[in-house]
């Protein structure tokens, strides 16, 4: 991760982030409604809106995210509701301070802006437990364009076709997938997949 976009995301958390809601999606719920708690871990928590959704339900939660700042107001979150779960800087695609293996791993737009996605799913398929599941949403790149069919342009965010047969070719199986449309009108989905024991 490049230390502009670090600092970028860093300076959001002292205004009102766009992306963080402060509602848990209703995919968390019924995952949690259908699933005994375990162990959990949301890989870019931001704020900690889901760290504190997954504890509240029973869950040993961990969470970590690249920008200092959303870890501190989690922390202060987790503190003033008087629950417990641990909380972290980190990076998504390197994973050096997660410790042990998870019966849910939670991504709710982290891999779709990971530059080194193959380096994250190395990472994910080490803290995912036997038969664990990830339960990922994601927004969809843009179909590539290119300037005057030459050379591509910069990549963006989102989630290719080439991203997805490598979450497959990782051991991970889907079990569904949920297509619709973000805030920005976007094609997105939530994606559940499960580790092959």
């Amino acid at each position: 991760m490049n230390l502009l976009r670090r600092l970028r995301f860093n300076l959001f958390y002292f205004g009102k982030a766009p992306w963080d809601t402060g509602i848990s999606p209703p995919e968390l719920f019924e995952f949690i409604k259908t699933h005994p708690a375990g162990r959990a871990i949301d890989i870019g928590c931001g704020t900690g809106t889901n760290v504190i959704t997954l504890a509240k339900t029973g869950w040993q939660v961990a969470g970590f995210d690249f920008a200092a700042r959303a870890i501190q107001i989690a922390k202060q979150k987790i503190k003033k509701e008087k629950l417990q779960a641990t909380l972290f800087v980190d990076d998504a695609s390197k994973m050096k301070n997660v410790t042990g293996q998870f019966d849910l791993a939670l991504d709710m737009g982290c891999f779709h802006g990971i530059e080194n996605k193959a380096d994250y799913l190395t990472q994910l398929s080490k803290i995912l437990a036997p038969n664990g599941f990830w339960l990922m949403y994601g927004f969809f790149a843009p179909d590539p364009s290119t300037d005057s069919g030459q050379r591509p342009l910069r990549s963006t965010p989102g989630l290719a076709p080439a991203d997805i047969d490598m979450i497959s070719a990782q051991g991970l199986t889907l079990l569904s997938r949920k297509d619709g449309f973000d805030k920005r009108e976007r094609s997105s989905a939530w994606f559940l997949y499960q580790k092959k024991s």
